[in-house]
């Protein structure tokens, strides 16, 4: 049986352990054999973090510190985490069940975010200047809003923390982070991290705990700013609760992607965009495939070579580098994507599936894609590796199916006519488009993530997320 780590809080440059049972158990996806109780920080705990955060902010003394310094150390914690970053690749492996070959690529972030986030602080949170009245000069400051909560997800925690807290930080926000208490060990090792680079106390906080936690801590005054990444229901909770004060709230919030794939398209390379979209995180991730859009001259060949490249995923043991796709994360995960997909199947649907079982008595469930479900019945995303197929006549056709979601993150179109694929997406509601491609990078490190619709508000990326956490200040003189 596999092991966890103890889970610990930092709180005011001190560690300790949470000590407020969940009721609930973190389990090996694996196995099914449960690891560990699922622990949350105590209110009084809380309350310690919260009023050392704001201490941080009122005496100004990370705000204030001179912008190399501030530099050095996230450069410090960039190193630091270097030094841990196949431990955090394990431990996130093994408790999201995410295959250990991609937690140890998504590494890459977890170190990187660092480095991104002082460029920033160098150029976009430099004073600016513009001209003004009777020669005076006007100065455009960008300053941290405050304390900041970064609310990361269980499907990729350190990555996500990485380049949520690295902004705040470099902005000049005091951070308390909260992970998901479904995966919380890999963004632990922060707080080693953090004492290892030396970070003052109280300018980064690491608290656990669930729902209740995370509202605890939304609704406090003394969080200026709330960078949120997961489901719908939490974002609209989030988002209430930042419209009683007015503060600043970036909510990503999932999607149910669709991917458009024309008729003259290359099929084998449209297959392959599939089995991509269907296995990586295990489906478990917000740019995932939810809605295949095919021509219907095209569909059942399309179909068959997709299924033919999924009979030859292996599936297996997440820490396994020789798994190409691991387990749903939890018993109660899995059991919620059977549900929805028993109800597309009770809908009409057939369900299509290749890639053998392995030999394991976790939480396993084969890429599947799902035919004969009218779209109305296909609207709400499944967190998971399962997509409806869907088939149209006409690119207005298509062009419907792919806007027929109240959600609007990312897109795909295949076709051999680049310039007809990238029309079709400029006319997709969707924060992101990519045309014959499928892979999990962006198109450019800095351009925009936004979010359209349900899948949320206020713009993440390199640059957008360092200005998320600034507040803009004008200053000049008329006379």
């Amino acid at each position: 049986m596999r092991q966890l780590p103890p889970l610990v809080d930092l709180i005011d440059g001190q560690t300790s352990a949470p000590e407020v049972a969940l009721g609930a158990w973190l389990e090996d996806p694996n196995t099914g054999e449960r690891l560990q109780a699922q622990m949350a920080t105590s209110a009084a705990q809380l309350e310690r973090a919260l009023a050392a955060a704001w201490r941080v902010h009122e005496q100004g003394t990370w705000a204030r510190l001179p912008a190399d310094e501030r530099a050095g150390y996230l450069a410090a914690m960039s190193a630091e985490l270097d030094k841990r970053k196949a431990r955090i690749a394990e431990l996130e492996a093994l408790t999201t069940g995410a295959v250990i070959r991609l937690t140890t690529m998504l590494g890459v972030i977890t170190t990187g975010a660092w480095l991104l986030a002082i460029e920033q602080m160098k150029t976009t949170g430099a004073t600016g200047f513009m001209d003004g009245p009777n020669g005076h000069t006007v100065e455009i400051h960008r300053l941290p809003w405050g304390p900041a909560l970064a609310l990361v997800p269980w499907n990729a925690p350190a990555p996500m923390a990485a380049h949520k807290v690295a902004n705040a930080l470099a902005a000049g926000c005091p951070t308390i982070l909260k992970p998901s208490e479904w995966a919380p060990h890999g963004c632990d090792v922060f707080v080693e991290a953090a004492q290892a680079a030396k970070l003052p106390p109280g300018v980064f906080q690491v608290v656990h705990g669930g729902p209740a936690v995370g509202g605890a801590l939304v609704k406090d005054r003394r969080i200026r700013a709330v960078s949120y990444t997961g489901g719908v229901a939490g974002g609209r909770a989030i988002a209430h609760a930042c419209a009683e004060d007015f503060k600043p709230a970036q909510l990503e919030l999932g999607g149910n992607n669709p991917m458009v794939v024309l008729e003259d398209a290359d099929l084998d390379l449209a297959a392959q965009g599939v089995v991509n979209l269907l296995i990586s995180l295990n489906g478990q991730w917000c740019r995932a495939l939810g809605r295949l859009i095919v021509h219907e001259r095209i569909v059942n060949d399309l179909l068959a070579r997709a299924l033919d490249r999924l009979s030859r995923v292996r599936l297996g043991d997440s820490l396994s580098p020789e798994s190409d796709m691991g387990p749903l994360i939890h018993s109660q995960h899995k059991a919620k994507v059977e549900a929805q997909l028993q109800a597309l199947i009770e809908r009409g649907g057939q369900a299509h599936h290749s890639t053998p079982l392995p030999d394991l008595s976790g939480h396993f469930l084969a890429p599947t894609l799902v035919t004969g479900v009218r779209a109305e019945d296909a609207t709400e995303e499944i967190f998971g590796p399962v997509a409806t197929v869907h088939t149209f006549a006409t690119e207005d056709e298509a062009l419907r199916l792919a806007n027929g979601t109240p959600y609007g993150l990312e897109a795909y179109v295949f076709t051999r006519d680049e310039a007809c694929g990238l029309a079709l997406g400029r006319r997709i509601h969707a924060g992101g488009v990519k045309v014959n491609g499928s892979s999990m990078l962006s198109l450019n490190l800095f351009a925009p993530r936004p979010a359209w619709g349900w899948s949320g508000f206020a713009e993440e990326g390199t640059i957008e997320t360092f200005r998320f956490f600034c507040g803009t200040r004008v200053v000049g003189a008329e006379g």
